[in-house]
């Protein structure tokens, strides 16, 4: 983004005529990465919640558990990416 679309932007959120019919692609943009983010969150809440209570159940199985942990955070983290990239889509288009 150049300085103009950041200009637009910030007087949209004082002044929404500003914007005018391009309203919905700064909703859209917000909306994909905003729920995105709140997924996201979610699901790396509850991976590291049972990863604590596995470790602590079966504490042998540390190192297996903890390589199982990364690969749901990266996939977790990987939602919340197609949700920004669909917003930015929708902004752009």
């Amino acid at each position: 983004m150049d300085l103009s679309t950041i200009t637009v932007l910030a007087q949209a959120a004082t002044d929404p005529e500003a914007y005018g019919a391009n309203a919905g692609r700064a909703i859209a943009l917000g909306v994909g990465g905003g729920l995105g983010a709140v997924g996201a969150g979610i699901g790396i809440g509850q991976i590291f919640g049972k990863v604590i209570e596995s470790v602590t159940r079966q504490p042998e199985m540390k190192d297996e558990i903890t390589s199982i942990q990364w690969l749901g955070f990266a996939l977790c983290e990987a939602c919340f990416f197609y949700g920004l990239v669909a917003g930015l889509i929708a902004f752009f288009l």
